[in-house]
């Protein structure tokens, strides 16, 4: 029986029964000094707690129960844990606080076919797993002069260092582009690919966050690998990806038309003069 429930039984048993304040208290095990000092609200007790918990949680939104309450100690208050976890949790500030996404600010990025190839190239991050459910990754690069598809990296994981690497494998086979197009992701914003492309002369031109259509380039054909590769086998290993993404792409570059360059395959729409037409750059082991 709580405190609140003693007192009004109390009170039955003093003002509609006449028993003694002694003989009832003792009835219901609640001390005279508490049956005589005037109940306060939970509210008012806690507003110091309140007061103080609020004012360290508004200036460190991510710091959890014990770092408030050693903050708490530290400032001078003696209050014990468990009444501050209580109003803690009656502040609701035990659950998780989601913080604003901040994005970027981008400029919109004109979608215009370049008429040369090298002038800019477009990379997209894909992922799909394995048979037996573990996850993999993969970083297409297309020329966006003649839609050919210069390289596919596959792997667990393709953090930025990765990227840098299979760009300068790129650079050594086809030369370097004056630009490339990208979204917001944190590979692509990394101080490392953004130090490397200002190294190399590489201009990068990030899409706006949430609008896939200026990339619309590498998108259609994350659509068509999706749909002809990813979608249409069950992979064991990440070899046997590799293995029929590097077929794959040897036909999608030499043989497959392509609507958009007057059904005929990149590499027939648009040569590259230092390399056979039916040339391709193998997918990265």
């Amino acid at each position: 029986m709580t405190p609140s429930a003693k007192r009004e039984v109390l009170g039955m048993l003093v003002h509609e029964h006449g028993v003694a304040v002694r003989r009832a208290c003792q009835a219901v095990r609640l001390s005279r000094a508490a049956y005589y000092r005037p109940p306060c609200s939970r509210l008012l007790r806690d507003s110091d707690v309140v007061t103080a918990l609020n004012e360290v949680v508004g200036r460190h939104s991510r710091w959890g129960f014990w770092k408030c309450f050693h903050r708490l100690r530290r400032a001078g208050h003696r209050w014990n844990h468990k009444r501050v976890y209580r109003v803690y949790c009656a502040l609701r500030l035990n659950l998780p606080r989601r913080t604003k996404q901040r994005l970027p600010t981008r400029l919109r990025q004109p979608l215009v076919a370049p008429a040369r190839l090298n002038e800019t190239w477009a990379f997209d991050f894909m992922a799909d797993a394995l048979y037996d459910g573990r996850r993999f990754r993969t970083l297409n690069v297309i020329d966006e002069g003649n839609r050919e598809a210069l390289a596919i990296e596959i792997g667990t994981s393709i953090p930025s260092a990765r990227v840098i690497r299979v760009l300068d494998d790129l650079i050594r086979l086809y030369g370097r582009p004056a630009r490339v197009r990208v979204d917001n992701g944190p590979e692509l914003t990394a101080d490392t690919f953004v130090e490397w492309c200002a190294a190399q002369g590489i201009a990068i031109g990030y899409i706006q966050p949430g609008k896939p259509d200026q990339n619309a380039f590498i998108e259609r054909f994350n659509r068509t690998f999706r749909e002809e590769v990813l979608d249409a086998y069950l992979f064991d290993s990440l070899d046997q990806v590799r293995a029929i993404t590097e077929e794959w792409l040897a036909t999608y570059n030499a043989e497959r038309p392509h609507d958009s360059l007057g059904r005929v395959p990149p590499l027939t729409f648009l040569p590259r003069p230092d390399a056979p037409a039916e040339s391709t750059f193998a997918v990265s082991t």
